[in-house]
């Protein structure tokens, strides 16, 4: 336990909090362990007369002195019943342990039409906040930056003289500072310690307050009974956040006053929502040093991450959408000849072999049918579209690399560039089950310590649950697979559906599939989150990086699964007649008459932009649907005039990142993967970004409590997710081609079997016949055998160059990728001499006690680029 732990003594170990601050207490500033609400003097407010409307604003963050500011508030329900003891002595406990690290308390008691709300009002006194500053390694400025930001587009703008309508001027933005790691000794020399009220911004408060609150136990230590969280888990609590800074809305003057909008002061919540969270904004550049201020690092960089990422999509779909007219455009040419040969031969030319088994009703069917699949099919698989697939896997490469620099950037103007390393303590969790103690490497401080010996054990379980649940996954696919086969025979059978049979089998497939992909993502991350929170992970970077890993290879097996199948197994093992595979009894699937790529991008149409849309409706009516309910139990409507406590209680739970983080890797994973069946990815991905991010940052602003402003340094676990991805991109796409698509076949047969170089008789080349011993009728079928049912030398001419293609497309990416991030460093150099001039000003202004002088980071006029994009 740290020396530096008041509490740290043998005979109240169980009631003390790791590293928790417990100065003398002082009686005076506590009654009762906290101050009631001043009924008999309701009006009091600083002095002056108040009002509901008063309370709703800025005015309703102070405790009724108008003084000390509400860094958080708990919330707990009496409906009139008898609570059960073991709630009343856990919420007891836990106060206890709160007066102990000094902390200031004011109750408002509400009473609803159908219970009474007792809403907990928490301010942390500036002693508390002087030994958490330290304690917890904030960051204290010492001089205002000179350097300018600037996006890379604004300099291109700028440099040929066009007028930049992304960019606008943001008010109140906060100012750049050069810090250094706080020490209150020397609390003199840093900007703005001369007053105590605003030096700490409400951001670094509520990380001090939630400190306290997570690391305070409520029970015994040793089995975890610790934490806020988990109070409200438990239904002790009601709820627990920090207040927003006041109302989101407007005030109408600044719209119609007479004296001009940048005249009326806003708060931080009216400029995001202002300048940030509306449509009309979404062109415009993220104010993410007004994100960051107002939500924290780890809520910054997610915007930063994603406004990035969308702005990277305009080149990708613009080419994907002229990749996919260039099909539409030459579907009558002449490289589309396979297709115009089935759609201009007479009926019957191409009699093809029953689909599946003759005894179960299906029959032969005519090749003319596929007429239009066929031409459909081509605007996906062209020659164009291998292009656009190298294309897009040396995209990701440069998205991904210049993230880097990015991230790199925004981590040394936020002052979180060594914050994993050097800042992040461990999980209050951790800190309380953990049996042993041990010193720190990097700080030298005794630690609570988990041995590898015992956490071992619990990730091979952890391995073994998870291959399980894939494996449940591979279940479920096979059955959606069983499910097509056995709808497909009805619909084949009756000559009106027998058309359509196949599409009708596939599409409705793809619709249960994404329903049973839906249903096993929700039961799937609980698992995840037990098994992780069993694994005992040290900080809280180790805890979600985990975690991370285990939803996302789940995820990734429950997406892609049924893809990958179409891609590259569906139609490749089926036999042929006589000699047909089968599965459960039932001869496996074949592709549509239009080809499997067709098929391919038909299920990523379904499943892709089918999820996209799900999750935005999700996104807008779930907060809408809670916040309706939440009103309706109180009895309450949403227009009445409330203190800000109660309007943020009323808010939705704010659920964090992950999800976020989720849904836009796995739609990296469709745009790059699969690109090579879907050129069109990347541009339905686009479209949805622009309404995701105006989706997010409207409920994070008005629909969601505010978040907990946690502290990052960049996308963590994500961003070597997106790199697998993209390696992964790389080796599908060259399979795609080589094996699903008809490019290579097509090429082959111009180059050596056709006599004038087109791509004429090559439909009656790529069928065979069946063998005569094994049918009642001469059929064909999709494949390079001879009438014994052998392979033709055609087959092995083509796998070969199949092979062949796959290896020079591989290697000749993978080198292109490496150079790129050779020649690209992750720190720009500009970037690195700032950072070691600032560490060396910052040694000897809270060592040598000399001067700054002319100034830090950046000289003045210096400029660092800012990939900032709408």
């Amino acid at each position: 336990m740290d020396d530096r732990n008041p509490l740290a003594t043998n005979e109240n170990l169980e009631m003390a909090s790791y590293n928790t601050f417990d100065p003398t207490y002082n009686d005076a500033m506590y009654k009762d362990g906290y101050n009631q609400a001043y009924d008999d003097d309701p009006d009091y407010y600083g002095g002056s007369a108040i009002d509901d409307e008063d309370m709703s604003g800025e005015r309703g963050c102070y405790f009724r002195d108008g003084k000390r500011q509400i860094d958080y508030v708990l919330v707990y329900e009496d409906d009139g019943k008898d609570p059960a003891p073991q709630d009343l002595e856990k919420r007891r406990k836990f106060l206890e342990n709160l007066e102990k690290s000094q902390l200031e308390f004011e109750e408002e008691i509400t009473q609803d039409k159908k219970v009474k709300l007792h809403f907990i009002k928490i301010h942390v006194p500036w002693e508390v906040l002087l030994f958490y500053a330290e304690e917890l390694s904030f960051r204290a400025p010492l001089e205002v930056r000179t350097t300018r930001k600037i996006n890379w587009s604004e300099r291109m703008l700028e440099k040929f003289r066009l007028p930049n309508i992304f960019k606008e001027e943001v008010p109140n933005p906060p100012p750049d500072l050069f810090t250094c790691v706080f020490q209150a000794n020397k609390l003199n020399k840093f900007i703005g310690s001369d007053n105590p009220d605003t030096y700490f911004t409400d951001v670094e408060r509520v990380r001090v307050v939630y400190e306290i609150l997570e690391t305070a136990p409520y029970g015994k230590r040793q089995r975890g009974e610790i934490g806020i969280e988990r109070l409200v888990e438990e239904g002790v609590f009601k709820a627990g956040y920090p207040l927003h800074v006041g109302p989101a809305e407007l005030p109408k003057e600044f719209h119609e006053g007479p004296h001009g909008p940048e005249e009326i002061k806003l708060n931080k919540r009216q400029v995001l929502k202002e300048y940030w969270a509306r449509w009309g904004k979404w062109y415009k550049y993220q104010p993410l040093d007004h994100i960051r201020d107002y939500f924290g690092e780890k809520i910054g960089i997610y915007f930063a991450w994603l406004g990035q990422y969308t702005a990277w999509l305009i080149m990708p779909s613009f080419i994907g959408l002229l990749v996919f007219l260039y099909g539409v455009a030459t579907v009558s040419s002449a490289d589309n000849r396979p297709a115009l040969e089935v759609c201009e031969n007479p009926e019957w030319t191409f009699k093809m072999c029953p689909l599946c088994d003759e005894s179960l009703g299906c029959a032969y069917w005519d090749l003319k049918i596929s007429c239009g699949s066929g031409k459909v099919a081509y605007m996906f698989d062209n020659a164009a579209t291998v292009v656009y697939a190298i294309f897009v896997s040396f995209w990701a490469c440069f998205f991904l690399e210049y993230w880097k620099r990015k991230e790199i950037t925004l981590a040394y103007h936020w002052d979180v560039l060594e914050y994993e390393e050097e800042v992040e303590r461990p999980r209050p969790t951790f800190a309380a089950l953990a049996p042993t103690v041990e010193r720190n490497p990097v700080t030298g401080i005794l630690e609570p310590h988990f041995p590898d010996e015992k956490r071992k054990p619990r990730l091979l379980s952890g391995i073994a649950i998870v291959i399980t649940m894939v494996s449940l996954v591979l279940v479920f696919m096979v059955g959606v697979i069983v499910y097509k086969l056995l709808v497909y025979r009805p619909l084949a059978r009756n000559k009106s559906t027998r058309k359509y049979a196949l599409q009708i089998a596939n599409s409705t497939g793809a619709f249960v599939n994404l329903t049973i992909i839906m249903i096993l993502s929700r039961v799937y991350e609980r698992v995840a989150l037990a098994l992780t929170h069993w694994e005992m992970h040290r900080t809280q970077t180790e805890y979600e990086d985990n975690l991370t890993f285990k939803v996302f290879v789940f995820q990734f097996v429950n997406f892609y699964s049924s893809i990958f199948y179409i891609a590259f197994f569906k139609g490749k093992l089926v036999g042929y007649p006589g000699h047909y595979r089968r599965l459960f009894g039932l001869r496996q699937e074949e592709c549509s008459p239009g080809g499997c790529l067709m098929e391919l991008a038909q299920q990523l149409v379904i499943i892709m932009v089918g999820k996209q849309m799900i999750n935005n409706v999700q996104e807008i009516a779930i907060p809408m649907i809670k916040g309706y309910l939440k009103r309706k139990k109180r009895g309450t409507t949403k227009g009445e005039i409330k203190p800000r406590w109660e309007l943020d209680y009323e808010l939705v739970e704010n659920e964090g990142l992950f999800q976020e983080y989720l849904e836009m890797v796995l739609q990296f994973g469709f745009i790059t993967i699969f690109v090579a069946a879907f050129p069109l990815a990347p541009f339905f991905a686009l479209a949805n970004n622009i309404f995701e991010i105006r989706i997010d940052s409207d409920k994070f602003v008005c629909e969601v409590r505010r978040p907990i402003a946690d502290r990052a340094q960049d996308l963590g676990i994500w961003f070597d997710i997106l790199d697998s991805v993209a390696k992964i991109a790389v080796i599908s796409n060259a399979f795609l081609i080589a094996f699903t698509s008809t490019f290579l076949p097509k090429m082959l047969y111009r180059y050596t079997v056709s006599e004038d170089g087109s791509l004429r008789g090559f439909t009656n080349y790529s069928l065979a016949w069946s063998p005569a011993n094994t049918t009642h009728e001469p059929c064909r079928y999709q494949e390079y055998r001879d009438p014994e049912g052998h392979f033709t030398k055609f087959y092995w001419h083509l796998l070969a160059l199949r092979l062949g293609f796959v290896i020079l497309f591989e290697h000749f990416v993978f080198f292109v990728m490496r150079l790129i991030d050779m020649m690209v460093p992750d720190v720009p150099q500009a970037l690195e001499i700032i950072i070691k001039r600032e560490a060396y000003l910052a040694k000897q202004a809270l060592a040598d006690h000399h001067s700054l002088g002319g100034g830090s980071g950046g000289e003045s006029g210096e400029e660092l680029e800012e990939d900032s994009m709408p």
